[in-house]
């Protein structure tokens, strides 16, 4: 018996310092546990430190709400403003097209005034080199052969519906390729009588910009 008790003693000191190993194992891995919920905790501490940072006052987040209103606001604005720009920039372009439309027109105009003025000169010219030749003729006892008589009377009715068709596209705001009407011309014209040639020819108005001929070979008018 007494052989078998230390034996026993060192069973017994085994069991215990397994049993002090496990306990001590067992804390070990508790310790291991209360440290990471710890850190957790700090770590959580930290984020709620780092949000209590991060919330905006309500006075603050108003602000913020009107600064953004503010901008759309301002946005908006400068869209407007940039369509009217572009509006104003086409009206000021129509504009300018309708000004050069216009000076075109007065230009067009002037060219005609200065044609008819011309045509009225001519056909006051032939009207007194007329008047001038007949009386001419007639201090000096000349008589004019019907042919020049007819000649000259026809060269004149010419010279005045050149100067009818020029007044008329005129007034009418007509083009050079535009081609009057007896009836348009017969305002123009001296009593609204149309002239008649004494040859026995016909009259041909033709276009704004040609001359007015007769049927007769010899009746014409000199080509500008």
């Amino acid at each position: 018996m007494k052989a078998l008790l230390p034996w026993f003693i060192v069973v017994l000191a085994i069991a215990a310092a397994g049993v002090l190993y496990q306990g001590n194992h067992t804390k070990s891995v508790e310790l291991a546990k209360l440290q990471s919920s710890v850190q957790e905790l700090e770590a959580l501490r930290s984020e709620n430190e780092e949000l209590k940072n991060q919330i905006v006052p309500a006075e603050e987040l108003a602000r913020l709400r009107q600064d953004k209103l503010d901008l759309l606001r301002l946005r908006n604005e400068i869209r407007q403003v940039r369509d009217d720009k572009k509006q104003l920039a086409q009206q000021a372009q129509s504009a300018l097209s309708e000004a050069q439309r216009a000076q075109a027109q007065a230009h067009a105009a002037q060219v005609q005034v200065q044609s008819l003025s011309t045509n009225l000169e001519a056909v006051q010219a032939a009207t007194t080199a007329e008047q001038r030749l007949k009386a001419f003729a007639a201090r000096y006892g000349l008589t004019l052969t019907p042919e020049q008589a007819a000649l000259s009377t026809c060269i004149n009715h010419l010279r005045q519906l050149d100067g009818a068709k020029q007044q008329w596209a005129l007034e009418n705001k007509k083009t050079a390729e535009a081609t009057p009407t007896t009836q348009d011309l017969m305002p123009y014209l001296k009593d609204n009588l149309w002239p008649v040639c004494p040859g026995g020819g016909n009259y041909t108005i033709g276009a704004v910009s040609a001359v007015p001929t007769c049927s007769m070979p010899s009746h014409s008018l000199p080509q500008q």
